[in-house]
Protein backbone atom coordinates (compact mmCIF):
# COMPACT_ATOMS: atom_id res chain seq x y z
CA UNK A 1 0.00 0.00 0.00
CA UNK A 2 1.14 3.33 -0.68
CA UNK A 3 1.05 5.97 2.17
CA UNK A 4 1.31 9.76 1.55
CA UNK A 5 4.98 9.98 3.62
CA UNK A 6 6.14 7.00 0.78
CA UNK A 7 5.78 9.44 -1.99
CA UNK A 8 6.12 12.68 -0.95
CA UNK A 9 8.92 13.70 -2.80
CA UNK A 10 6.07 13.21 -5.93
CA UNK A 11 4.12 16.45 -4.14
CA UNK A 12 7.25 17.83 -3.44
CA UNK A 13 8.53 18.00 -7.27
CA UNK A 14 4.96 19.05 -8.44
CA UNK A 15 4.54 21.62 -5.69
CA UNK A 16 8.38 22.92 -6.62
CA UNK A 17 7.82 22.90 -10.84
CA UNK A 18 4.65 25.04 -10.14
CA UNK A 19 5.64 27.75 -7.64
CA UNK A 20 9.19 27.69 -9.68
CA UNK A 21 7.87 28.11 -12.86
CA UNK A 22 5.56 31.33 -11.42
CA UNK A 23 9.25 32.69 -10.48
CA UNK A 24 10.39 31.97 -12.97
CA UNK A 25 8.37 33.57 -15.75
CA UNK A 26 8.84 37.15 -13.81
CA UNK A 27 12.92 37.16 -14.64
CA UNK A 28 13.77 39.14 -17.48
CA UNK A 29 15.53 37.08 -20.49
CA UNK A 30 18.91 39.04 -19.47
CA UNK A 31 19.09 37.97 -15.93
CA UNK A 32 18.45 34.40 -17.40
CA UNK A 33 21.33 34.74 -19.81
CA UNK A 34 23.79 35.55 -17.31
CA UNK A 35 26.93 34.09 -16.89
CA UNK A 36 28.41 34.33 -13.11
CA UNK A 37 32.03 33.96 -15.41
CA UNK A 38 33.05 32.66 -18.78
CA UNK A 39 32.24 28.83 -18.85
CA UNK A 40 29.29 28.68 -16.08
CA UNK A 41 26.04 28.06 -17.21
CA UNK A 42 23.74 30.57 -17.39
CA UNK A 43 20.16 30.12 -15.39
CA UNK A 44 18.51 29.53 -18.51
CA UNK A 45 21.42 26.66 -19.68
CA UNK A 46 20.64 25.47 -16.38
CA UNK A 47 16.85 24.91 -16.74
CA UNK A 48 17.89 23.19 -20.07
CA UNK A 49 20.24 20.97 -18.00
CA UNK A 50 17.10 20.08 -16.02
CA UNK A 51 15.13 19.16 -19.20
CA UNK A 52 17.94 17.12 -20.45
CA UNK A 53 17.76 15.25 -16.61
CA UNK A 54 14.25 14.68 -17.44
CA UNK A 55 14.24 13.29 -20.51
CA UNK A 56 17.25 10.45 -19.44
CA UNK A 57 15.09 10.00 -16.16
CA UNK A 58 11.63 9.77 -17.71
CA UNK A 59 13.28 7.19 -19.73
CA UNK A 60 15.11 5.14 -16.39
CA UNK A 61 11.71 5.26 -14.61
CA UNK A 62 9.41 3.60 -17.26
CA UNK A 63 12.07 1.36 -18.09
CA UNK A 64 12.93 0.39 -14.76
CA UNK A 65 9.64 -1.40 -14.22
CA UNK A 66 10.68 -4.49 -16.91
CA UNK A 67 14.12 -4.51 -16.06
CA UNK A 68 16.25 -7.23 -13.56
CA UNK A 69 18.55 -4.10 -12.78
CA UNK A 70 18.69 -0.12 -12.48
CA UNK A 71 22.03 -0.29 -15.04
CA UNK A 72 21.31 2.72 -17.18
CA UNK A 73 23.52 5.02 -19.63
CA UNK A 74 24.51 8.11 -18.88
CA UNK A 75 24.66 11.34 -20.94
CA UNK A 76 27.49 14.06 -21.16
CA UNK A 77 25.33 17.15 -19.65
CA UNK A 78 27.90 19.81 -20.81
CA UNK A 79 28.05 18.42 -24.06
CA UNK A 80 23.83 18.28 -24.21
CA UNK A 81 23.40 22.05 -23.20
CA UNK A 82 26.26 23.06 -25.72
CA UNK A 83 24.08 20.84 -28.61
CA UNK A 84 20.73 21.77 -28.14
CA UNK A 85 21.21 25.48 -27.89
CA UNK A 86 19.75 26.67 -24.70
CA UNK A 87 21.50 29.74 -24.74
CA UNK A 88 20.01 30.87 -27.86
CA UNK A 89 16.26 29.51 -26.94
CA UNK A 90 13.33 31.49 -25.76
CA UNK A 91 13.46 31.70 -21.94
CA UNK A 92 9.29 31.31 -22.04
CA UNK A 93 9.28 28.11 -24.13
CA UNK A 94 12.31 26.51 -21.95
CA UNK A 95 10.24 27.66 -18.94
CA UNK A 96 7.09 26.33 -20.39
CA UNK A 97 9.12 22.64 -21.39
CA UNK A 98 10.73 22.24 -18.06
CA UNK A 99 7.62 22.61 -15.94
CA UNK A 100 5.34 20.68 -18.37
CA UNK A 101 8.07 17.73 -18.14
CA UNK A 102 8.40 17.94 -14.88
CA UNK A 103 4.75 17.50 -14.20
CA UNK A 104 4.88 14.32 -16.59
CA UNK A 105 7.43 12.90 -14.76
CA UNK A 106 5.52 13.64 -11.55
CA UNK A 107 2.93 11.19 -13.15
CA UNK A 108 5.04 8.71 -14.34
CA UNK A 109 6.46 8.24 -10.59
CA UNK A 110 2.76 7.88 -9.25
CA UNK A 111 1.50 5.68 -11.48
CA UNK A 112 4.86 3.10 -10.56
CA UNK A 113 3.68 0.67 -8.14
CA UNK A 114 5.22 0.65 -4.73
CA UNK A 115 6.36 -2.55 -5.32
CA UNK A 116 8.27 -1.89 -8.63
CA UNK A 117 9.55 1.48 -7.03
CA UNK A 118 10.65 -0.43 -3.76
CA UNK A 119 12.20 -3.53 -5.36
CA UNK A 120 16.01 -3.92 -4.23
CA UNK A 121 18.71 -4.63 -6.81
CA UNK A 122 22.08 -5.94 -6.59
CA UNK A 123 23.08 -4.27 -9.89
CA UNK A 124 22.41 -1.20 -10.33
CA UNK A 125 24.89 2.22 -11.75
CA UNK A 126 23.48 4.52 -8.98
CA UNK A 127 27.21 5.37 -7.92
CA UNK A 128 27.83 6.41 -11.55
CA UNK A 129 24.05 8.15 -12.23
CA UNK A 130 22.76 9.82 -8.94
CA UNK A 131 23.47 13.54 -8.18
CA UNK A 132 23.80 12.09 -4.26
CA UNK A 133 26.80 8.84 -3.61
CA UNK A 134 25.38 5.56 -3.83
CA UNK A 135 27.57 2.50 -2.95
CA UNK A 136 28.24 -0.05 -6.38
CA UNK A 137 27.83 -3.14 -3.62
CA UNK A 138 24.28 -1.45 -1.84
CA UNK A 139 21.13 -2.27 -3.14
CA UNK A 140 19.18 0.41 -4.55
CA UNK A 141 15.76 0.63 -5.69
CA UNK A 142 13.56 2.55 -8.22
CA UNK A 143 12.48 4.73 -5.39
CA UNK A 144 15.84 6.21 -4.48
CA UNK A 145 16.35 7.11 -8.10
CA UNK A 146 13.32 8.92 -8.16
CA UNK A 147 14.09 10.70 -4.75
CA UNK A 148 17.35 11.59 -6.12
CA UNK A 149 16.07 12.78 -9.19
CA UNK A 150 14.20 15.40 -7.13
CA UNK A 151 17.07 16.14 -4.92
CA UNK A 152 19.00 17.00 -8.08
CA UNK A 153 16.54 19.16 -9.42
CA UNK A 154 16.11 21.41 -6.22
CA UNK A 155 19.69 21.75 -5.97
CA UNK A 156 19.97 23.30 -9.26
CA UNK A 157 17.09 25.53 -8.72
CA UNK A 158 19.19 27.04 -5.47
CA UNK A 159 21.81 28.09 -8.36
CA UNK A 160 19.69 29.70 -10.57
CA UNK A 161 18.15 31.92 -7.43
CA UNK A 162 21.62 32.59 -6.70
CA UNK A 163 22.23 33.85 -10.76
CA UNK A 164 19.42 35.54 -10.80
CA UNK A 165 20.02 37.44 -7.39
CA UNK A 166 23.47 37.92 -8.44
CA UNK A 167 23.15 39.12 -12.01
CA UNK A 168 23.90 42.81 -12.62
CA UNK A 169 20.85 43.98 -14.46
CA UNK A 170 18.17 43.70 -12.00
CA UNK A 171 18.93 41.53 -9.11
CA UNK A 172 15.74 41.82 -7.56
CA UNK A 173 13.56 38.86 -8.53
CA UNK A 174 15.57 36.88 -6.01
Amino acid sequence: MTTTADTDYIRDLETTVDETAAWLRTVPDTDARWRPKSGAWSSIEIIGHLIDSAANNHTRFVRAAGQDDLVFPGYAQDDWVCAQNYAAAPWSEVITLWHSYNRHIARVMAAVPAAVRHRKHERHNLHQLAWQPYAADEPATLDDLMRDYVLHLKHHLTQVRDRVRDAPTTGAFA
